[in-house]
């Protein structure tokens, strides 16, 4: 009985004694998961390093990506340059980590804004159903209708270039996608009896909505903004390819394909390359994500 006494009273249980050795929780989530989706993982670990390059662009970056040398037109990699330099004599992997910070502004403000608008509109539209889901769906097809760079194109060629813009441009041919899967999850949802008993307790439409409906498909919602973020930084990069997108001087993957990357694409390559290589491993490494994210909330495909 004395040692009960002294082992209750003078240390750790055993349940704190295991929490210890085990560490923080997070911790061990992570490493199961970078165990069970390995290829998710290292998405992650891309998608983290291009938050580091974008947030610490200053500190990183070697040169001043709007500064120009005539003394050093298309110098190929050195080590002054280790990417080497353009037309104008400006630094590629100074441009490229800068460029970093257009692509995620436009991938994230775009998918963030997309999915947010499309889940709000689809539990609406499943929640009330009749004619407000009719119509919901019919504007929603319409929208449909047309490719993702077709409408980005459209509603940039009338708003104007620019990065607002360009999100905007972006944001509006995501929000119907989100939508029709959110809607889904949310026909469900309100047959659900907690819903049914909050309708009876005379609980408003908005606060059954969003207190009740919305934090149930925070898993499909996460599975599509971490998809969409790689479709909207290409699209990012297709308009800015196209001319319609960021302007000069302001880094950009896609504006860096499009001028000396095409022009000088036999003098020097390494101009076509560096961006070609960026784009592809963040729209990759973005799509791994989402692909493990997807596995990982999905019970029907968890292992």
């Amino acid at each position: 009985m004395a040692d009960v006494t002294t082992t209750a009273g003078l240390g750790p249980g055993p349940t704190a004694s295991r929490r210890a050795v085990r560490g923080p929780r997070w911790l061990s989530q992570v490493t199961k998961f970078a165990r069970r989706r390995t290829l998710g993982f290292a998405g992650g670990v891309v998608v983290v390093l291009m938050l580091l390059l974008a947030v610490f662009a200053p500190i990183v970056s070697p040169y001043d990506p709007e500064e120009s040398s005539f003394l050093d037109q298309l110098k190929p990699p050195s080590r002054e340059h280790l990417l080497g330099t353009d037309q104008f004599g400006r630094d590629v992997m100074s441009r490229l980590i800068y460029g970093a910070q257009t692509a995620l502004v436009v991938g994230f403000g775009a998918s963030v804004a997309g999915c947010s608008a499309g889940a709000i509109l689809g539990l609406v539209g499943a929640y009330k159903g009749g004619k407000t889901d009719l119509l919901l769906e019919r504007l929603n097809d319409v929208i449909l209708s047309f490719p993702l760079i077709i409408l980005a194109v459209a509603v940039v060629a009338a708003l104007g270039t620019g990065l607002l813009n360009v999100i905007i441009a972006i944001t509006i041919p995501i929000i119907p996608r989100v939508a029709r899967v959110i809607r889904s999850s949310g026909l469900t949802l309100r047959q659900m009896q907690y819903v049914e008993a909050a309708r009876a307790l005379g609980v408003s439409d908005t606060r059954i909505i969003f207190r009740h409906l919305m934090p149930n498909v925070v898993a499909p919602y996460l599975i599509l903004l971490s998809a969409f973020l790689g479709q909207a930084i290409l699209l990012e990069s297709s308009l800015s390819f196209l001319g319609l997108g960021v302007a000069e001087p302001k880094p950009a993957w896609g504006l860096m394909l499009r001028g000396a990357g095409v022009q000088f694409l036999e003098q020097a390559p390494w101009l076509a390359i560096a961006p070609g290589v960026a784009i592809s491993a963040a729209v990759f490494a973005f799509n791994l994500l989402g692909d493990s994210l997807r596995d990982a909330f999905d019970p029907k495909l968890r292992v």
